[in-house]
């Protein structure tokens, strides 16, 4: 089950589980749309995989599963991925 972070990793910005503008790679990382195409060029910085935007986890589940609170951000900062 996706842990539905609640902030953008490079800019921490907040991210509601219900957020249009949450984009996730393969690994969960979490970052805004804005980020993504306008910092990262559309991939990871911690992978260097591509992205999708996150599923939105009905309101009714929510209760029963909820999204994480635990807060991730790059302490070095973000930029484009580096090429391996």
């Amino acid at each position: 089950m996706l842990d539905l972070r609640p902030n953008c990793e490079c800019c921490d910005r907040d991210l509601s589980p219900e957020s249009p503008d949450a984009m996730i790679c393969t690994f969960e990382c979490t970052f805004c749309a804005d980020c993504v195409t306008g910092v990262l060029g559309g991939a990871c910085p911690n992978c260097g995989g591509d992205f999708t935007r996150r599923p939105v986890r009905p309101a009714a589940l929510l209760a029963k599963y909820p999204a994480s609170t635990k807060r991730v951000l790059k302490a070095e900062g973000c930029g484009p991925a580096k090429a391996a």
